[in-house]
């Protein structure tokens, strides 16, 4: 997870005004490992900033991860979140459907031979597994006993 100083260099880098709004935003996201929706950034930016728009806190984690400071996942159920990047090395996500836990693995589909149509040149690429992750999977004490019985 990026520091809110890297987050403020980036937002720097790429022409940005610094304003306290911002700074409010890359500490949110710098102290923050869980992932948040544009709803919840909007909640706690409105408490800070009553007159922040909700349209205004969107467009910008869209242009925050669009430069790469933050990650954004769909997740089935909850939709579109964000989440501070990580840029230590390349990697996919797996996630959970049921609880949203993310693990990262170092397998790039990117990496195989594509035939791609045309003369395609590729900028970016995700790439996301979805499933059911291993505590979510685990049968509640009271089944365990239940099949025992049987």
């Amino acid at each position: 997870m990026q520091s809110g100083k890297d987050i403020l260099e980036a937002m720097a880098r790429n022409g940005w005004r610094i304003t306290d709004q911002r700074r409010t935003l890359a500490h949110l996201f710098s102290t923050n490992s869980s992932y948040l929706s544009p709803k919840d950034v909007y909640d706690v930016m409105s408490q800070k900033y009553p007159s922040v728009s909700f349209e205004t806190v969107y467009r910008n984690l869209r242009m925050l991860s669009e430069m790469g400071v933050l990650e954004q996942f769909y997740f089935i159920d909850g939709g579109l979140k964000f989440k501070g990047s990580c840029l230590e090395h390349h990697h996919h996500h797996l996630i959970c459907v049921n609880c949203e836990k993310t693990l990262t693995f170092n397998y790039c589909p990117m990496d195989q031979q594509l035939n791609l149509p045309g003369h395609y040149q590729i900028l970016n690429h995700r790439f996301e597994v979805y499933g059911v992750c291993e505590e979510c999977q685990e049968p509640a004490p009271n089944d365990r006993a239940d099949s025992s019985a049987n």
